[in-house]
């Protein structure tokens, strides 16, 4: 099953649980992806996206509130996307999705 798709996600941040569209755009060949995740502070694009089986891997840019280089990583189970987003000094933050039907 393909990871690709829009996931409704919230990520449990240090500013209380954060909504967004998390967008995977998969290449031709499966092993990387295109994307981005849209909430309420902005839109962030997806960069270095890679996939290994039903694991994703990326790294986005956030400017607001501050700027900061974001790691995750999340694994789709069937339409549930489960994982963390690593945020420099803050930690981890886990984030959770649901494919949109």
């Amino acid at each position: 099953m393909s990871v690709g798709g829009a996931y409704d996600c919230v990520t449990k941040t240090p500013m209380g649980d954060q909504k967004s569209v998390f967008t995977v755009v998969p290449s031709d060949d499966g092993t990387t992806f295109t994307g981005q995740n849209a909430g309420a502070m902005g839109t962030m694009d997806v960069q270095d996206g890679k996939i290994d089986g039903n694991t994703l891997t990326w790294t986005m840019n956030m400017t607001v509130p501050m700027p900061m280089k974001l790691e995750a990583t999340a694994t789709v189970d069937g339409d549930a996307l489960t994982g963390e987003v690593k945020a420099g000094a803050f930690g981890s933050m886990a984030m959770t999705g649901q494919r949109q039907g």
